[in-house]
């Protein structure tokens, strides 16, 4: 397994990794999470695996430090470390994104916690009901959460439907991430198979 997709705030962070440089050669791995927001204020995070006897590592973070970690998109790297020597791992497998979730448990009334996409799509749904009844020409102007515009009335149903589908999109793969990481199928991943006619 590697660095998940999703981690909730709060929870326990555990899972066991390989790398290019193994434990048992004297090599410490390290991950760093990077903010891809500017506020709230969060500082990058660093977590130190623990090398096991096979030449695995296991990364490991408790709840009460991933209390700490402020909700939204992170990027992460990972490298090794030793006396004298470091490497950074850049493969497709040693970098990557992570979404912090705000840790449910310690939501108030009022507390949204559904993703950017899953708000947006819903706003972009209510719009295209309440335009559905429009049938003369007018000036359509509506606001999602900090964008706004103004459309003529003919062409805000086919900018709000181009929206729409993007928001789809967005949400079909927050959905399948999440299947992926609780173990299910990739459900975009798509085989082509070659034979003789």
């Amino acid at each position: 397994m590697n660095f998940p997709f999703v981690h909730v705030a709060g929870d326990t962070l555990d899972f066991q990794v390989t790398a290019e440089y193994p434990s048992t050669d004297g090599w410490t791995l390290k991950y760093r999470l990077v903010p891809r927001f500017t506020t709230p204020t969060q500082a990058p995070i660093t977590l130190t695996a623990t090398g096991n006897a096979d030449g695995t590592y296991q990364v490991q973070e408790s709840p009460a430090n991933t209390a700490n970690w402020v909700p939204g998109a992170y990027g992460w790297f990972r490298w090794v470390e030793k006396v004298g020597a470091r490497q950074t791992l850049t493969s497709s497998n040693d970098q990557g994104e992570v979404e912090v979730r705000k840790n449910p448990t310690a939501a108030a009334q009022g507390d949204d916690t559904r993703s950017h996409a899953r708000k947006m799509l819903e706003a972009i749904e209510a719009c295209l009901v309440n335009r559905a009844s429009t049938t003369q020409r007018e000036l359509v102007a509506y606001t999602i959460g900090s964008r706004s515009q103004t459309f003529d009335s003919e062409d805000s149903r086919a900018k709000l439907e181009e929206l729409r589908a993007t928001y789809l999109w967005q949400v079909a793969d927050e959905d399948n991430r999440a299947g992926i990481a609780a173990g299910k199928k990739n459900k975009r991943d798509v085989r082509i198979r070659f034979g003789r006619a």
